[in-house]
């Protein structure tokens, strides 16, 4: 019944945002419908949910706030500016197909459906009052929120700066990982791995962080900004993926090709000697 009821806003949702797109040319509302329905499915789940009061008043606060958090920024983003690189490149490769491009808002619709399986597990729980795993799945919340959250405002300050146009951030929490957005995003889902502890289905939980990290290393994440990246700003980005981890923060590490290049003896200008 709860998977019923989260369908059901997923796929209105999506419609509304497919008939969204059709009159505005920008796909990129499908990232704000994602993460509004993701939240929607979370407190839907909170209010329906079998298990104790304090993991399901939880689960409703902090889904609900990450997802409101993802989405109003994704928002600011997209509601005045250019169709996102990865939304126009499938725009040109289905040739402004509409039914193509419904089938895939419809596909997020199932990802929504397939995020909020932790939640299900959150909702079960029949652990009364806050034990030692809700304090940690609060606490892991609270540092993966504020990271994505510092990461997002630094990067926006980047690109507001028009002499900054054409190069990579490198500031902030962007100088010790390519993707600190993507890391935080990825570590916030292990909070509900605490919240789910107890539950009988407490391995539903898992799938978060599990799909999660599959998603932004191999399929929707990484892969199509990096190709976007490189496309938009060649050498510069090159250099920075040769210095800077991609995913997990570290400190980054000096250019090898630079170093050889600078090691490299500049050849005698031999022109008019002969």
């Amino acid at each position: 019944m709860q998977i019923l009821m989260v369908a059901v806003v997923a796929i209105v949702l999506m419609t509304a945002g497919w008939r969204w797109q059709r009159r505005h040319d920008n796909a990129g509302i499908v990232d704000v419908l994602w993460a509004s329905g993701v939240g929607a499915g979370a407190v839907l789940i909170a209010l329906t949910g079998a298990g104790a009061a304090a993991p399901r008043i939880l689960l409703a606060i902090l889904g609900g706030a990450w997802a409101g958090r993802l989405a109003l920024h994704i928002w600011r983003r997209v509601r005045d500016a250019e169709e996102d690189g990865r939304y126009r490149a499938l725009r040109a490769h289905w040739h402004g197909n509409q039914g193509k491009f419904y089938l895939f808002f419809l596909f997020q619709a199932g990802l929504v459906l397939l995020f909020t399986l932790p939640f299900i597990a959150v909702g079960a729980n029949p652990e009364p009052g806050m034990t030692l795993w809700l304090w940690a799945g609060l606490l892991i919340w609270l540092a993966a929120v504020a990271g994505e959250t510092l990461a997002d405002r630094q990067l926006t300050a980047f690109r507001a700066d028009p002499a900054n146009k054409g190069q990579t951030c490198r500031r902030g929490l962007w100088r010790y990982s390519r993707h600190p957005n993507y890391f935080f995003e990825w570590l916030h889902w292990f909070a509900y791995v605490a919240l789910a502890a107890g539950s009988p289905i407490g391995w539903l939980a898992w799938l978060g962080p599990v799909v999660m990290f599959i998603f932004l290393r191999w399929i929707s994440g990484i892969p199509y900004t990096e190709a976007q990246s490189l496309r938009t700003r060649g050498e510069d980005y090159r250099q920075y993926q040769r210095t800077t981890p991609m995913l997990f923060p570290w400190f980054p590490k000096s250019d090898p090709d630079s170093k050889s290049a600078a090691a490299k003896p500049e050849e005698p200008d031999i022109r008019g000697m002969k």
